[in-house]
């Protein structure tokens, strides 16, 4: 069901802080709870789906729109969650990837994201290297641009990138360039299963970049990648080639999204977040966008 009309009429009546029922008003934030019934609802409020090809994943695969969905969660039926579903029976011709992107405005504060990460396909066989992600990104302009800017949650199911099995990659980016491949990044795991239910918070401040899992931080990366330009929030679902099984059985992996939260300038504990979350869901508030644009206004996209 989409409410949007709903939360429109109270946003009306009171300014955010009173609808929150909190002390400090976080006046550029960014929320979405994803209780849309189809795309074309999201599109309004700012997302975009992929569908050019290109770098990352399998070469010449195609970025399927048909794979981003809405659907009520399992344990309430009266909240919806986002699916990104991707596939493959290890060709690239047959190779489905998803992504979704939201408005280039995002640099400094609190990103979040409650995100279900899987460590078997819904069907077909197991061990492909599927990347589970919730990241900001803004475009290379040049091969090894110094104001590229990138910041990645990056499960890894099946392992890969010098780590073995359930690997949750926190990196954040300087630059790279794909040919000859070149990076500089700073990047650490946390080696377990997260099957199920995560939340994940990013603080963004001070020359510092702090990664959460759960409550627990376990990344800290310093000026070095700092983010120098605005960025996109994303998510999308992905596999690694030279991971891909050598099995011609199509297999189908997904990863869903409960919601997604932005605090610009503001910097909120796992705790601070989740109780936002519960007072825009105890207020029937769906979505709500209040972070200014960029300026001078950037160009949203959905690719690398």
């Amino acid at each position: 069901m989409h409410r949007k009309m709903m939360f429109i009429s109270i946003l009306c009546l009171a300014p955010l802080s009173h609808v929150l029922g909190v002390e400090q008003s976080y006046s550029h934030v960014m929320f979405d709870d994803f209780n849309y019934a189809n795309f074309t609802q999201a599109k309004e409020n700012g997302w975009m789906v992929r569908t050019e090809k290109g770098h990352p994943g399998v070469k010449g695969a195609t970025w399927w729109k048909e794979g981003v969905t809405f659907h009520p969660h399992p344990l309430d039926h009266t909240n919806f969650i986002m699916r990104l579903t991707s596939k493959t029976d290890g060709t690239s011709v047959n190779t489905r990837q998803t992504q979704v992107c939201h408005k280039r405005k995002y640099r400094e504060g609190t990103y979040a994201a409650r995100v279900y990460f899987n460590d078997i396909p819904q069907y077909g066989p197991d061990g492909d290297g599927i990347v589970e992600t919730f990241y900001a990104i803004s475009p290379l302009v040049a091969p090894m641009d110094k104001n590229y800017s990138e910041m990645d949650f990056e499960y890894l199911a099946n392992g890969g990138w010098g780590e073995g099995n359930h690997a949750l990659f926190a990196t954040s980016w300087e630059t790279f360039q794909l040919t000859p491949w070149t990076k500089v990044n700073q990047h650490d795991a946390s080696i377990r299963s997260l099957q199920g239910w995560n939340t994940l918070v990013l603080h963004v401040a001070d020359n510092t970049l702090r990664y959460f899992i759960n409550g627990r931080l376990f990344a800290t990366h310093g000026p070095e990648v700092f983010p120098e330009v605005p960025m996109s929030i994303n998510f999308n679902l992905w596999f690694i080639q030279e991971q891909l099984v050598q099995n011609p059985v199509m297999r189908q992996y997904y990863q869903d999204v409960d919601w997604v939260y932005f605090a610009k300038d503001t910097l909120l504990s796992t705790h601070q977040v989740t109780q936002q979350i519960s007072s825009f869901r105890n207020n029937r508030i769906e979505q709500y966008d209040s972070v200014p644009e960029w300026s001078p206004k950037q160009k949203d996209y959905c690719s690398l």
